[in-house]
């Protein structure tokens, strides 16, 4: 159950063209993401959006956001399928984000 959360798992499909990425309604500046690692790009992007409070971070664990914690498990599991992402990004180029 904890993988359906893991951003690795939302953009590793080849048939993932465009992913929404927004933070509590707020919604991120990125135009799109590389399929390499897009897991952990995809959290990055989610820092890099419009700007809110610490208190509107979500839900944390010792007060750490757990999309912070996401990007560490995105790591391992971007690092895992490298060889995957690295035929599928020259294949179908990066998703865009809407």
């Amino acid at each position: 159950m904890s993988l359906t959360a893991c951003a690795t798992v939302k953009t590793l499909p080849s048939s993932t063209t465009h992913i929404n990425i927004e933070h509590h309604g707020k919604r991120s500046y990125c135009q799109s993401i590389p399929r390499i690692y897009s897991g952990f790009s995809y959290n990055l992007c989610k820092l890099h959006g419009e700007p809110s409070r610490r208190e509107n971070l979500g839900d944390s664990f010792n007060n750490v956001p757990f999309f912070i914690i996401d990007g560490g498990f995105s790591l391992v599991a971007d690092t895992v399928a490298l060889p995957y992402t690295l035929y599928t990004q020259s294949k179908h180029g990066s998703i865009d984000v809407n």
